[in-house]
């Protein structure tokens, strides 16, 4: 990912962690769309991921459980060091996965489930 790439992408990670889904994918989906990567996957996992949350909060029960899915399979299969605690957050998304299945009202979600995206340290901001 050259440098341009990598300060949109940091911006997305921000996003995700300040729990703005909408934005965050907005800029992993910008990255997606408009920048040539190698990993190109596990950019489309993250957007899938974001989108995933933001349904929960728009009560698209369906929608997030669709995405929870296609995220995991994208990220669980990636050898991508950018995110370092990638393996916690596939875990969450299964854990939110399964926890939506539970539930008959979004808004019983447990937040605490949504997981926060670590930088690996090789990253600057």
């Amino acid at each position: 990912m050259n440098n341009e790439s990598l300060k949109i992408f940091i911006k997305g990670v921000d996003q995700f962690n300040l729990k703005n889904y909408y934005d965050s994918h907005e800029y992993f989906e910008d990255i997606w769309i408009n920048h040539h990567l190698d990993n190109r996957l596990f950019v489309q996992g993250l957007i899938q991921l974001s989108v995933a949350y933001f349904h929960i909060s728009n009560d698209n029960k369906n929608g997030a459980m669709s995405l929870f899915k296609k995220s995991i399979k994208k990220l669980n299969n990636n050898n991508d060091n950018l995110i370092s605690n990638i393996n916690n957050v596939v875990d969450s998304a299964y854990k939110s996965f399964n926890y939506l299945q539970s539930i008959d009202s979004m808004h019983e979600f447990d937040w605490t489930l949504a997981p926060k995206l670590k930088l690996n340290n090789s990253i600057s901001k």
